[in-house]
Parts: structure tokens; sequence; C-alpha cells
């Protein structure tokens, strides 16, 4: 999403010649003395930390883009933050910076940021490898492609390599791994492509070199009719199958083509620059379970963008669970961030990420986040994006944000960088303490909820989290599911992640709902059992901004059609994908309530991935049966308390 940030840094190697190394530091002499360049991980506790090259534990307060911005104050025409605006020179900007993230807390300089050498700030580049060694989108298994990667990783760590200042490398940015993207991309190849080649010879494996298997499972190319004539095609589309498990082999590849691509990383770091620590390629504020287990083997740390899940900074507890059980791996958030209506950049904001109307709401709910990562045990750090405003009328790629610390004419934003001043010197002590576990909640909450409002912030969240949702191994929940009631209805809201795969889809044509992700929800409120359906509904088509607007639908299923369910309201707010944010309002008389509502409901709940990929439940058992068997659905009390 944010690849086109280091065109934002584009005045780095212009910067860089425009002063000493270290004509102006940060923290001169924080390691200058450190006995060797090498950085750690280690748990304590069961709290996962870094480790300076002098073994002192180290929670990582980071920012990205911390340089001069442009070379002059617009870009391409734009307003644009400049240095060589505000500073008679670069030494000078450096020390007002570096004083400025001092007070604020930031301990850390992150991607796209000058030099350690310049900032003498801990430091974490990113590199981007597997783009500068043509490994994405061109042809990885060609063996060629590991010498580039050599190749690569010896030119980029080049200004790094023995700086104890150097805690790692970032291998790429958000590389996505968007699994339907993948087979299809390679699908297309001509034979010639050594990756089409190892794709087909995967699809021969899985399938037992049966064809009509395979059919089962996908729509072939028409006048296809067999694994070599598939070999030997170019251009050829197959499509997943309504009713098939197509969707298995899909992911199946994704991580072949992720174990490959991060085994070729860790090697040519280990060989450029064997002290520093690898955190892999800043996952895109998703992540695709396949790819993670490839990655878990060759990195010391997750490195993952975030973008925090409601205005009052709510982190959503199954997303660093699931990193933690598919890896055993400590996590670095290398990116999270607000925005805010409110801005003297004049930004818009134009897209999903978190915005919030005001400045004072921004610096309420970056404070509240920056605690509640350091209450992760599995985060070693978060790195804020970034320390400018993009220019007025957005970067070059059309995003357009107040992300920054400064606004584009070098003025901080007060309320937000005081919040943060308060806050961040305090992580590393909270972050101590994060091993000890929230005590789980008491019955569903009573709370007031607006379904129109298209936010979570009015969820008492720590009190209406679903716990205990199970997936079957070696599958991980993912996604939150969230309960609260009020004397008219009762709510659900879910927060989850999941990809559905356009590229497998025929153009135009509805994925059918059975394919849709969607929460199954049974309830029994002494009327006898009900079951309804939220289905997240992608779009026939694409925008013409190339966006999937997707939509929600609530069904009464119990006769196994979709059913519309009168006075019930359901709410998407989400990303377009693969972000999913939704709520819904179910009033009590579509239980059978006419009166006061009870004491305590009889509940199951259960979740399925688009494609029928994967499946998570509250009792544990599979979705159909789950809902089908109503006497084994467990009895939740109605608290009346939800704060």
């Amino acid at each position: 999403m944010r690849r086109a940030a280091r065109l934002l840094a584009v005045g780095v190697a212009l910067l860089a010649g425009r002063a000493e190394a270290g004509s102006a530091v940060c923290r001169d002499g924080l390691l200058s003395a450190a006995p060797d360049s090498r950085w750690r991980v280690e748990s304590r506790d069961g709290v996962s930390w870094l480790l300076t090259p002098s073994g002192d534990p180290f929670f990582s307060v980071g920012i990205n883009a911390l340089n001069g911005g442009m070379p002059a104050h617009e870009l391409a025409g734009r307003a644009a933050y400049s240095w060589s605006t505000f500073y008679p020179d670069l030494p000078t900007w450096l020390d007002a910076t570096c004083a400025r993230v001092q007070a604020w807390g930031f301990n850390t300089a992150s991607a796209w940021s000058l030099s350690p050498e310049m900032l003498r700030l801990p430091f974490i580049p990113d590199l981007e490898i597997g783009r500068t060694a043509r490994f994405h989108w061109f042809d990885p298994f060609d063996p060629a492609t590991e010498e580039r990667m050599l190749d690569a990783a010896r030119r980029l760590v080049a200004p790094y390599r023995g700086s104890p200042y150097r805690i790692g490398y970032f291998s790429d940015n958000e590389v996505g791994w968007w699994n339907g993207a993948l087979f299809s991309f390679y699908l297309e190849k001509p034979e010639s492509s050594h990756t089409k080649r190892r794709l087909v010879a995967l699809l021969r494996e899985h399938y037992g070199d049966d064809w009509d298997r395979f059919v089962r499972d996908f729509v072939p190319p028409t006048g296809i009719a067999s694994f070599a004539e598939l070999l030997a095609s170019r251009g050829a589309k197959a499509y997943l199958r309504p009713g098939g498990d197509g969707m298995q082999v899909v992911r199946e590849w994704t991580g072949v083509v992720a174990d490959h691509y991060y085994r070729l990383v860790r090697r040519a770091l280990s060989a450029a620059d064997p002290e520093a620590l690898v955190f892999g390629d800043r996952l895109p504020i998703y992540y695709d379970p396949a790819a993670v287990r490839a990655m878990a083997p060759h990195v010391d740390a997750i490195a993952t963008n975030y973008n925090v899940d409601s205005p009052d900074g709510w982190i959503a507890r199954y997303y660093f669970d699931g990193l933690r059980r598919l890896t055993g791996k400590p996590v670095l958030v290398s990116e999270w961030f607000f925005a805010a209506q409110e801005n003297r950049s004049g930004n818009l904001n134009n897209g999903h990420l978190m915005t919030v109307p005001s400045q004072a709401e921004r610096a309420r709910g970056a404070a509240a986040a920056a605690e509640r990562f350091a209450r992760e045990p599995s985060i070693i750090g978060a790195h804020w994006f970034q320390y400018y405003d993009y220019p007025r009328g957005g970067r070059a790629d059309g995003e357009d944000y107040d992300f920054g610390l400064v606004d584009i004419a070098d003025r901080p934003y007060a309320e937000l960088v005081s919040a943060l001043a308060r806050v961040n010197p305090r992580l590393a002590a909270i972050h101590r303490d994060a091993g000890r576990p929230p005590p789980p909640p008491l019955g569903i909450p009573k709370a007031h909820i607006d379904p129109a409002d298209r936010s979570l912030a009015d969820w008492p969240k720590e009190r209406a989290l679903v716990t205990g949702m199970t997936a079957p191994a070696p599958e991980i929940v993912f996604g939150d599911l969230y309960l609260a009631w009020d004397r008219d209805a009762l709510y659900l809201a879910t927060i989850g992640m999941d990809y559905w795969a356009p590229d497998l889809i025929p153009p135009g044509e509805e994925l059918p709902l059975e394919e849709c992700f969607h929460v199954d929800w049974g309830i029994d409120a002494g009327e006898g059992p009900r079951r309804f359906a939220l289905y997240i509904v992608p779009p026939r088509t694409v925008t013409t901004h190339g966006t999937y607007l997707m939509r929600a639908r609530l069904c009464r299923t119990d006769d196994g059609a979709c059913a519309p369910v009168p006075d019930a309201v359901a709410s998407y707010f989400g990303a377009d994908q693969p972000r999913i944010t939704a709520e819904v309002r179910l009033p009590w008389h579509a239980l059978g309530v006419d009166g006061p509502p009870p004491d305590a409901v009889r509940m199951e709940l259960a979740v399925t991935g688009f494609h029928r990929s994967r499946w998570m439940s509250w009792s544990g058992r599979r979705p159909d049966i789950a809902m089908r068997d109503s006497a084994r659905w467990r009895a939740v009390p109605l608290s009346a308390s939800g704060r």
C-alpha cells in the first residue's frame, strides 16, 4: 500500500552529500562503545525484547522517513516538506530534528530515514532486495535469481555493515503475498518460465497427476485438457470452481513461493552482514498464514505494518496472537499511524486508513495505541509512519494523508507530539509487565451501540471480546468477534482479515454467498434456536480506482436460504480488502422476544473464510455441525455492566 513511500525519501541521497557524517547527532556515544555490532532478540519472563550490542533490553520506539523530505519545497508542483525551506543548512536541521525526536521519546530511525552515521540513532533500513533483484513478479525460480539476490544484498548493506546502530534489515516493503494473484500470474506465463514449470509440477503432485481431480476444483482454460497442455499454454486462465477446494492448492503455492523468497533473503543477508537481524518484508497490515509459516525459519523477528482498528487506539487481539502461533517469533510493528481531517497541510485522507476528525482525537488515539502495542508480550517495538505530512494533494501514487508528526511547514502537531512525549518514555516499563494476561470477560456487556457510525469506538471492546474462538490445526484464528446488548437489540461486531481472489473469479460474476467470508450466529433467547449469517460480499467488478468495495448482507438461515431480517442493521466499514470490520444490530423481536431481554442466551459463533478456505468456531466444531447441533450451544449471561 505504501510502496511509494520511498519516493518521499527521494532527497535522502542529496541530503547525505550536504553534510559530513556525524556533523550532528541525536545520541552521540549511546552505542559507540558497544563491544560489537550484533543486536539480538530474547524472551524474558514471557516478554520479547531487542537486546543492544551491550546486552541491554530495548523497546524500539521508531519513526519512518526521518529525513529532510524533498530537495525542494514541492513534489511535481505540490507543496511538500523540505528541510531547505526552513533551515540554513543540513546540520542545523539535524540538530533541531534530533532535539525534537528525543523530546518526544523516540529512540529509533526506521525505513527511509537518514543513515545512522548522521542521526546516531538505532536504525533499521528497508533494502528492497527482492525488487532490486527482480524476484517479485518476474521468474523467481530462475537459477539466476539467487546470484542477483546475493549481489543486491552486498551492495545494499554496505553503508550499514559493522555499525552498532544498525539493528538489522527489512528485506522489502509490503510484498503482500496475494495468493490468487500469485497463482494466476505465473499460470499465465509461457512454458519457458522456471516458475510456471514449478507451479504445474505442484499441481501434478497435489492432484496425483489426475486432471479430472484438478477440474473438480478449477474451471480450466477452454481447449486445455491435460497438465501438459496447461504447461504449454501461454496466457491461460483457470478459475476457482464454486464448491471445490481449489483454494487449498492456491494457498500451498503461496507457501512455496514465499519459502523460496525468505530462504534466499536469509542466505543473502547472512553472507553480506552476518551480525544483522533479519526482519522480513514489512507485512502490509495483513498476513497470509502460508507465507508467514514459510517466513518463520528464515527471520529473527516478524515485521508488520498495522492499521489501528478503532479511533480509540484498539488493537485487535487475533492479529498478534496469530503471528505468535504461526512463528513463535517476536514482532516489530514496522509502521503505524493516525491521521486527522483537521490538519494544516491540506491532506484529504483519501482512503480507509485510520483517520479521525480532530487533532485532539488523533493524539488520544495514538497514545492509547502506543500503550496497547507495548502491552503485547511478543511486540519488541512500534514505528510511527512518518515524520512529516504527505505533500499537499498527495504523493505521486495519489495517497494523501496527514500522517506527520510535523506538517509540511515544519510545525509540530502539538497535541499529538505532547501525547506521545508523555507515553513513549513509559513504553519499556509497560512492556515489562506485558506477560500478565487480562481477565476474561464475564458475560455479554450492556452498551449503547450505534450501528450507523461506521466505527467500533462505542464498543466496550475489552469486555465485549469473545474469547475462546478456535481453529483446527494447523490453521489459526483469523478475526475477533464482539458481543453487546441493550434493551432493544443484541449486537455483534467482527474485526478480521481474509483475502478473496478476484483474479480467480470469472470477470463480471458475483461470488456465491457460500463462498463469501461469513459469520454464522446461532442464538436461543428462550424462544427456540434461530440461525443467522453475516456475509461480506465482494462486488462483481472493480471500481474505476481499482478497488473492490464490499458490502454486508445479513440473512436468517434456518431454512437454508437467505431470508431478510426485519429491522436488523448490518454495516460493513473495513478496508476494501483484506481487512474486514463490520457490525450487526439484531432486534430482540427477531429472536422471538417481545418483552424485556432475558438474563442469558444460548449461543454459537463460527466464521468461514472466502472460498471456504478455512474456518473457526466458538465450540471448535465445524461450522455446519456447530450450527445444526443447538443442544450444545453455550449459555452466556447478559451483564448489566459494559465499561
